[in-house]
């Protein structure tokens, strides 16, 4: 018998949290077991609650959402943090993940991809929106350096599939599980399969680290 996910809803917005509410009673796998719509109930509730996921807003009206993200990971460190907000500029990004944030989405998130991103973020992956992918990636991106060994990069791209290569140019891209899917006609579920596989070939736990390594060995641009 599956384990359901249980959630905790930290949102100001009625109709948004709504809509949450009702995302999260129609998925078998998930549970609401809170909600809050400012930090000092947020505190409050989790003095009594351990959830395995907690969806927080950065914009409250009592203060900053990213010290919820804080708190969380002193008192419920097994808890994973899934930022729900409108902020997609570098200050708030940077503040969420070095908090503690695990996934990052912006508000025009269906509810289908949060839904999923909600599994995700329990089972250790770190869902993105495709704006903030991107932005990190460019953040993060390597400098160029100079051509390495010819036999290295070929070793490496002999051990993906083409499949799995054509996913890693998407991801490169910023495009999210579901628009890669999307532009190369496979399920989301075969989408996830195949990261998962290209993970353990390169020995990485994240899409951000699985392409600069894949650039770093020089079969992705």
């Amino acid at each position: 018998m599956t384990t359901e996910t249980s959630v905790f809803l930290i949102e100001d917005d009625e109709v948004m949290r709504s809509e949450f509410e009702r995302m999260i009673d129609a998925h078998s796998a998930l549970k609401l077991i809170g909600r809050a719509g400012t930090l000092a109930e947020a505190r409050r509730q989790l003095q009594r609650i351990r959830p395995d996921v907690a969806i927080v807003d950065l914009g409250l009206p009592d203060g900053d959402g990213t010290e919820l993200i804080g708190l969380l990971r002193e008192r419920s460190p097994d808890t994973a943090v899934l930022v729900s907000t409108v902020f997609g500029d570098e200050a708030h990004v940077v503040r969420a993940l070095e908090a503690g944030a695990r996934g990052y989405l912006l508000k025009d998130t269906t509810l289908e991809d949060f839904a999923d991103s909600i599994l995700l973020v329990k089972n250790g992956d770190a869902p993105l929106s495709p704006r903030i992918a991107r932005y990190l990636l460019k953040r993060f991106e390597p400098r160029k350096q100079p051509a390495r060994r010819e036999t290295w990069g070929a070793e490496v791209q002999a051990s993906l599939t083409a499949r799995e290569i054509d996913i890693l140019t998407s991801i490169s891209s910023g495009f999210s599980v579901a628009e890669t899917s999307a532009n190369l006609c496979l399920s989301p579920h075969t989408v996830k399969t195949h990261i998962k596989n290209i993970y353990g070939k390169l020995s990485v736990s994240s899409r951000i680290q699985a392409v600069n390594e894949a650039r770093q060995k020089g079969f992705i641009a």
